[in-house]
């Protein structure tokens, strides 16, 4: 399969703090690739490097068959998707309008949404299950009805990547699984590559078909959730003890942290 995305000796850092160190990957095609690893390991500026929001340092990166130096901003925006870990709240416009805003890669000279626009808009609405809040404020709705407007405003760019960055940090449990869920969708009946930053090991156990752990920078596994989620692997990555077994819900692992309380032993 090929590349959505190819990250040759990649690193990056603020001031003379080094955040990350000569990372190498591939993202598959079509593919849900999710990032993992505790706080300050570098999932972050990962993904603002690849969505171009941020400008990398060393090392090269290529997007969609093309290098990131080659892309002006709009033909960017018109390929890759970018939902941020926050989004603003106090947006003085309607969903509809948040929305319509995914689309101003593709405006002409004078910026005017056409019929199609519109079309996409609302085909995104009903996609992420937002249609009833059209006309509703953003700053008016929830969370997690705010992170789906969100979403479908990325999927109104028609793009061939979409990244978020922790989409799920925030929400309750039923929305979190509407939100993977949607991805997945996303991926099946769009050819979309989704790549995700996640703090929750078991939701990127359950999606993922590819992981990436990160540690300081550094990339501890890659692979397959069943490669990466080992016993091993994450003790080295996150240092604390956790039990890892098989999820009751299929062939992916299940991991459990184990608190002080329950640890046996000196």
């Amino acid at each position: 399969m090929t590349a959505a995305i190819t990250v040759s000796r990649l690193s990056h850092g603020y001031g003379s703090t080094p955040v990350l160190a000569d990372i190498s990957f591939t993202v598959p095609r079509k593919s849900f690739f999710i990032i993992i690893g505790p706080n300050g390991s570098g999932k972050t500026t990962t993904m603002k490097l690849i969505s171009g929001t941020e400008k990398r340092q060393y090392g090269q990166l290529e997007v969609l068959d093309r290098p990131m130096d080659r892309y002006t901003r709009k033909e960017l925006a018109r390929k890759v998707a970018y939902v941020p870990q926050l989004v603003l709240e106090d947006l003085p416009f309607t969903v509809m309008e948040v929305i319509l805003m995914g689309r101003s890669p593709h405006l002409g000279l004078l910026g005017l949404d056409r019929k199609k626009d519109r079309d996409l808009a609302r085909q995104a609405m009903v996609f992420t299950g937002v249609s009833h809040l059209a006309r509703r404020r953003l700053d008016s709705i929830s969370g997690g009805e705010r992170q789906r407007v969100f979403i479908a405003r990325a999927i109104c760019q028609e793009p061939g990547l979409i990244l978020l960055d922790e989409p799920t940090a925030a929400l309750d449990l039923a929305n979190q699984v509407r939100i993977m869920d949607l991805m997945e969708q996303l991926r099946e009946e769009k050819g979309v590559t989704v790549v995700m930053v996640s703090h929750d090991i078991n939701l990127a156990a359950m999606y993922g078909d590819h992981l990436l752990l990160l540690k300081e920078g550094r990339i501890v596994s890659e692979g397959s959730p069943e490669n990466v989620l080992t016993y091993d692997t994450l003790e080295t990555a996150y240092g604390c003890t956790l039990l890892v077994d098989e999820s009751p819900l299929g062939a992916f692992p299940r991991v459990t942290l184990v608190p002080g309380r329950f640890k046996t032993g000196p």
